[in-house]
């Protein structure tokens, strides 16, 4: 009889991006095949413990307008770590003695934003010498953080948008202030003004003049101490799925798909994204075909420049007059099911269930440790 797969899940975290990443767990834990993989769920409260949760798919769903939280569903009293040698994970009970949960053959990190996207958890993983799927830790630092991502992108000479940097130890400085405004303003209006570390829109604004943009920049600046005012392009936005090549070939790119963005929303912003009751996405993407297969080129030029491994979405404007504006890469994007990534692949003719097969599997191919 052949051994399972044994596939830590991991989802929840510290950051904002919480109950995205225990929805994104909802849809993975329902495509992994149980013929094949073991599944080990793990989650991570708010608070940043690690706790064996449920594996079951509906408690993580979202439904009636609501998001998960992998607190309602931790397992009580049950804690979980990863061993310092080996990558095991170690499991207690509340005043009992540890006992060993045993090896796990591969990490599925599912985690969005800071302290899990960013690099944290896939050090943590490497020092513990264990297999785990997505970016390393360079990657992931890189693509969480959008003011390097654009400064790695136009050094490689990648379509990028203007924008101006602000952190929060300079704006508190009359004259430097002075000076972000000035360089702000020679964006034109409206801007966007967005946590530099953040995701799923969460602490975005739209800006339209310079009475409202301080407001705006000291509400991002609540959820990160560095800030990205960025020109608003005129276009649409576009997305495209990229997945690491097989047995060291180039990286594949998916169909790309159209965001369609809700009249009532100003922009792209959590509530259209996670609480629209309409289609969120065209797939494929109402561009030229020529356009289509820039995108595509695009997409895994910025999956490489910053040296992604495994998965990505990399997201893009297509103007009117026909170019394109790269926008910034997820290094692991949102697996709900109205997330671009999987309806990506799934139109490219790669459904669910093949494609964690594939991510896993490639995950599998790597040695532990550094990469």
């Amino acid at each position: 009889m052949v051994r399972k797969i044994r596939v830590a899940v991991v989802f929840g975290g510290r950051s904002t991006e919480h109950a995205i990443s225990c929805a994104s767990a909802g849809l993975v834990l329902s495509a992994l095949d149980p013929s094949r993989y073991e599944v080990v769920p793990i989650g991570i409260t708010r608070d940043g413990h690690w706790v064996l949760t449920s594996g079951d798919p509906a408690l993580l769903a979202i439904g009636d307008g609501s998001l998960p939280s992998v607190d309602s569903v931790a397992t009580a009293g049950t804690s979980v770590m990863p061993l310092p040698a080996g990558g095991l994970v170690s499991v207690s009970a509340a005043g009992e003695v540890p006992q060993t949960l045993g090896d796990v053959d591969v990490v599925l990190p599912l985690l969005h934003g800071a302290y899990g996207e960013d690099g944290t958890l896939q050090g943590l993983l490497e020092l513990t010498g264990t297999r785990y799927a997505g970016a390393g830790v360079f990657a992931s630092a890189a693509g969480m953080d959008k003011e390097y991502m654009k400064l790695i992108f136009a050094a490689r000479g990648l379509p990028v948008g203007p924008y101006v940097t602000v952190r929060s130890s300079t704006w508190d400085i009359a004259a430097e202030r002075k000076r972000l405004l000035d360089e702000i303003g020679e964006l034109g209006w409206p801007v966007f003004v967005k946590p530099a570390r953040g995701g799923s829109s969460i602490g975005i604004s739209r800006a339209t003049s310079a009475a409202s943009l301080e407001e705006a920049i000291g509400s991002a600046l609540a959820y990160d101490p560095k800030v990205l005012v960025e020109a608003a392009i005129d276009g649409i936005e576009v997305e495209c799925a990229v997945l690491e090549g097989l047995a060291g070939g180039p990286p594949d790119a998916s169909v790309p798909g159209q965001v369609l963005v809700d009249p009532r929303s100003a922009f792209y912003d959590f509530s259209a994204k996670y609480a629209a009751s309409g289609d969120t996405m065209q797939i494929p993407a109402a561009i030229p075909a020529a356009a289509a297969l820039e995108v595509r080129r695009l997409a895994c030029a910025a999956f490489e420049a910053i040296s992604c491994e495994g998965l990505a979405r990399v997201d893009f404007f297509y103007t009117p007059a026909g170019d394109i504006v790269l926008n910034e890469i997820n290094t692991m994007p949102g697996m709900t099911p109205a997330s671009g990534f999987p309806m990506m692949w799934a139109a490219t003719g790669l459904p669910a269930v093949q494609l964690f097969d594939r991510i896993i599997t490639t995950a599998l191919a790597k040695k532990p440790g550094l990469r």
